[in-house]
């Protein structure tokens, strides 16, 4: 184990320095810091390596927690990048963006604050770019399969990934004109900027990973002719049909879903021009949803100066603690406050939308009620309505499931009751050839679980081409645990 008294004598949790706030709505650099490299030592330190690691368990990936906190104790960095790398295609993205289930499970939490597991990875990953430590892996020698990847996400690129290295050809489809999805998107440059994205597709594409952008496949090329053409097909299109909220004023101007307005603003930030860009200048600004998303678009907002932004959840303000029915190991629903929160803002619970009203066609405010339980349902509490100023209001309600984009009539593809495609336990859709991963077939979810999923489904694909197949599978398709007894 790293230090076998480490938790005894480092108690405190250290986590990273996040940028002082006035400093950084200035720009739209990443809020956090690099932590200091004795503060790392001695917090990967406090891990315990116990007998049952329950952060494996916690960790869709199945990552070797244990060994890399050891192994950066010890200053053994680049075997802790090895490591990290024999679970996780991309340390750098979740060490960013995943809300660290392993945390939750780590056995020391039990008692006292958790191992920083996530910013230990993260460090590890940095430095291993940094140091040139990050080499393309080509294969020794082709199999003569080919196949599509179509969705350039994280599930997509974990999958093409693990098939170019086993020897497939594997070209990546993207609609948009730059490969990532919401990486490249949908996540703001505040919590990860894309030279993360472009150091791991510059090391995608020397090891053979074909990119083609551009392409909308359903419509610029049918599934049937994307079929035809590859031994096997990769379907890691995401869940990105949004929520909606079909009520009075739904079609006044100023009010939008909340990934048009991040996607128009990370355009901007990357040097490209929008046209009648969504921008928040001077206005005041209603989030209605207080997940990853709208703390997204919160701190987009102050990033463009708003005038005024106010956050709307419908339910209860979250426990700041474990609840009973939540206990360790699994992953609780607590009260988050979130790099943007601490920007400023105010914050709202219980909060039911009932009407947006307009004046001349566009938004000025939203009618809202204080929310209530009725029958386990919630519903506007009669009589406690309000009135909030609104000049632009955004939509951050979570997704509903993945775009058809015709593959049902081109290919017989067929989805569930839940929007996403229905698929086997080797995340084989009904047509045999045509493959799931991710969101597409998982509904909306964690980062962490669509690299994992990308990495067992191209287990799934190798083995159905080959027989038998030596790439990993961390995980089922119908696993849809974050962490569980």
């Amino acid at each position: 184990m790293a230090d076998p008294r480490g938790f005894m004598k480092v108690r405190e949790r250290q986590t990273q320095p996040r940028r002082p706030v006035p400093v950084r709505i200035m720009d739209w650099k990443e809020v956090y810091e690099a932590q200091e490299k004795g503060v790392l030592k001695s917090q990967a330190g406090r891990c315990m390596d116990c007998g049952v690691p329950f952060c494996h368990q916690g960790c869709p990936l199945g990552n070797l927690i244990p060994e890399w906190n050891d192994l950066t104790y010890r200053e053994k960095d680049r075997e802790a990048i090895e490591r990290l790398h024999a679970t996780n295609n991309f340390p750098e993205f979740t060490g960013r963006l995943c809300p660290a289930p392993c945390e939750s499970s780590c056995v020391l939490g039990i008692n006292q604050p958790p191992v920083t597991i996530k910013q230990v990875e993260v460090s590890i990953a940095d430095q291993a770019f940094d140091e040139g430590w990050v080499e393309p892996h080509p294969p020794e020698r082709l199999t003569g399969r080919t196949i599509a990847v179509v969705g350039s996400g994280p599930a997509g690129l974990a999958a093409a990934q693990q098939l170019t290295r086993t020897g497939h050809t594997v070209a990546v489809y993207e609609r948009d004109d730059r490969v990532g999805g919401l990486l490249r998107y949908g996540i703001p440059d505040f919590k990860m900027e894309k030279i993360h994205l472009e150091r791991r597709l510059d090391q995608m594409k020397a090891e053979g990973t074909r990119f083609r952008t551009g392409v909308d496949v359903g419509k610029d090329i049918s599934w049937g002719q994307l079929k035809r053409r590859y031994d096997a097909v990769v379907v890691a299109t995401g869940a990105t049909v949004p929520r909606d909220l079909p009520i009075p004023g739904r079609e006044l101007t100023g009010v939008h879903f909340a990934m048009d307005y991040l996607v128009q603003a990370n355009r901007v930030v990357a040097g490209e021009e929008v046209e009648d860009q969504i921008h928040a200048e001077g206005k005041h600004v209603v989030i209605l949803g207080g997940g990853d998303t709208g703390a997204d678009c919160l701190g987009t907002a102050h990033r463009q100066k708003a005038a005024s932004v106010t956050t709307l959840a419908i339910g209860q303000q979250p426990s700041t603690e474990r609840r009973p029915d939540q206990p360790w190991p699994t992953f609780p629903t607590l009260f988050d406050i979130a790099s943007a929160h601490e920007e400023g803002g105010e914050r709202h619970f219980l909060a039911s939308t009932v009407e947006f009203v307009g004046e001349g066609g566009a938004v000025r405010g939203i009618t809202v009620a204080e929310t209530e339980f009725v029958d386990g349902r919630r519903v506007p509490k009669a009589g406690s309505e309000r009135e909030i100023p609104a000049d632009l209001v955004f939509l951050s309600l979570g997704f509903t499931g993945a775009e058809t984009a015709g593959i049902t009539e081109q290919v017989q593809a067929e989805f569930d009751d839940r929007g996403n495609l229905a698929r086997d336990g080797y995340y084989m859709t009904n047509t045999p050839g045509v493959f799931s991963a991710g969101d597409a077939g998982r509904g909306q979810s964690l980062i962490v679980w669509a690299i994992a999923e990308g990495r067992a489904c191209a287990a799934a694909v190798d083995q159905w081409l080959m027989g038998s197949t030596k790439l990993p599978a961390p995980v089922a398709p119908t696993d849809r645990s974050i962490a569980v007894l």
